[in-house]
């Protein structure tokens, strides 16, 4: 990619590209259009998504399909026990025609990695992401090769089985702008599946690009241009200290998740075609931005205590900004 710098979209024209995108991947996705701005608005603000959720939802789906529709890269890597960190950074191999070593890229070198139940593989494998997903590069061996522009993880883990697993250490979560679940759909949607299927005649699925890495970079720096009020700022510092004042958390959000809310919220706005942010943006993105930073103290583990519970305190309990100051 070039390194001139990026001319932002109007926001107006940012806007209704964005929609586009989300329209391309409705034609494959059922009902999780809400969902699925959260996790444009992650790619916009320019971070990476977890996706913690049940098998068969469509999280593979939603994320080749909005790598599709931002017409980026796709590589998907199946995290198992067995997964070195080589096999996700590349490696050195020993050319014979060329007789010297050579570089192979691994999956990381693309522009939006599905890391497939990321919690399916040894903490010394999920630490192999750590460099790419905050430095946007990668060191194997001494050498540092850059990562392409644009670069993003969408990443899938399933909550239910523990057996075989390894939880992501909590600096590893940190590093994740938005932690969400799709959930089942309602009974309309799942036979929409299922109409859709029946109607194409064939198993995969295929939505058209509108945008492109360039056009990417551009939607990203237009949302570097959302303005953001005082007000709507301290709002969202103090609902990620608030988390840590709480008497059931044991590591409330960190100053990253405060910024969390802010990034996403801004490329939130610039999804309904506003240049500035409201406090329902904060609002929205609340959960999905802090409840993974938090943990619960070891004596609530029991409990009906949770991460979101404490959140949802939060939002009852701090005052909200007046929405027309943001403006």
């Amino acid at each position: 990619m070039s390194t001139a710098p990026v001319v932002p979209l109007p926001i107006d024209e940012a806007g209704r590209l964005a929609a586009r995108v989300l329209d391309q991947v409705d034609r494959a996705l059922v009902g999780k259009r809400d969902e699925m701005s959260l996790v444009l608005a992650a790619v916009l603000a320019g971070g990476h998504v977890l996706v913690e959720d049940l098998p068969g939802l469509g999280k593979t789906l939603a994320a080749r399909s909005l790598a599709q529709a931002l017409g980026l890269e796709f590589a998907r890597a199946q995290f198992t026990p067995d997964l070195l960190p080589s096999d996700l950074t590349g490696s050195w191999i020993y050319d014979q025609n060329r007789a010297e070593f050579v570089f192979r890229n691994g999956p990381v070198f693309t522009g939006l990695l599905l890391a497939d139940e990321i919690n399916r593989t040894p903490p010394k494998t999920q630490s192999a992401l750590l460099e790419a997903m905050q430095e946007r590069q990668v060191t194997v061996e001494g050498t540092t090769f850059r990562l392409p522009r644009p670069f993003h993880v969408v990443a899938t883990a399933n909550p239910i089985e523990h057996e075989g697993t390894y939880p992501l250490p909590e600096a590893q979560l940190d590093r994740f702008l938005l932690r969400l679940s799709f959930g089942y759909p309602d009974v309309d949607e799942e036979w929409e599946v299922l109409a859709r299927r029946i109607s194409r005649k064939e198993e995969d699925q295929h939505v058209d690009a509108v945008c492109g890495p360039e056009g990417l970079l551009r939607l990203q720096a237009a949302a570097e241009e959302v303005h953001v009020a005082d007000g709507v700022g301290r709002y969202a510092v103090d609902l990620a200290r608030a988390t840590r004042a709480h008497p059931d958390a044991l590591v409330g959000a960190s100053p990253r998740g405060s910024l969390a809310l802010l990034l996403c919220a801004r490329a939130l706005a610039l999804l309904a075609g506003r240049d500035f942010v409201i406090p329902d943006d904060v609002k929205r993105l609340a959960q999905p931005a802090l409840a993974h930073r938090i943990t619960v103290r070891p004596e609530l583990w029991m409990s009906d205590v949770t991460p979101s519970a404490i959140v949802a305190q939060v939002l009852e309990s701090v005052p909200v900004p007046d929405a027309e100051a943001a403006a």
